[in-house]
């Protein structure tokens, strides 16, 4: 069952990222990504209320924080879940970690990016 709560809400997720992107690509343009920008700093917002409320107001069952979390945020965005992942670090005390998970997530996934890319100009 917690798979198909996962399934169902990384397909709503999805859907309103691809919404978001096309509606912003034709009212704002392409030239800079708009859609990925806005969808990044709102799913970051939402997850931090989500975790903010249950952390402090409320208990969800494992279910809803499966289908919201992790099925519609996380095919809204990973960014979210980076953004909750370094927060918490820092509310540690591990700011030494928190920087090294941000800096080194940004880094090395736009590294694996270009390392992609040269990968398949090689062998195309």
């Amino acid at each position: 069952m917690s798979y198909l709560l996962v399934f169902v809400g990384g397909g709503l997720g999805a859907t309103l990222r691809h919404l978001i992107n096309v509606t912003c690509a034709r009212c704002m343009g392409t030239g800079f990504p708009w859609g990925t920008f806005i969808i990044n700093i709102t799913g970051s917002t939402v997850m931090g209320l989500i975790a903010g409320y249950l952390a402090f107001k409320g208990e969800a069952s494992q279910p809803w924080r499966l289908f919201l979390m992790t099925g519609i945020l996380g095919g809204y965005t990973t960014f979210s879940a980076y953004s909750l992942d370094a927060a918490l670090l820092y509310e540690r005390g591990e700011l030494t970690l928190a920087a090294l998970y941000v800096i080194g997530s940004v880094v090395l996934s736009i590294a694996g990016l270009f390392a992609g890319l040269a990968l398949v100009r090689q062998l195309t």
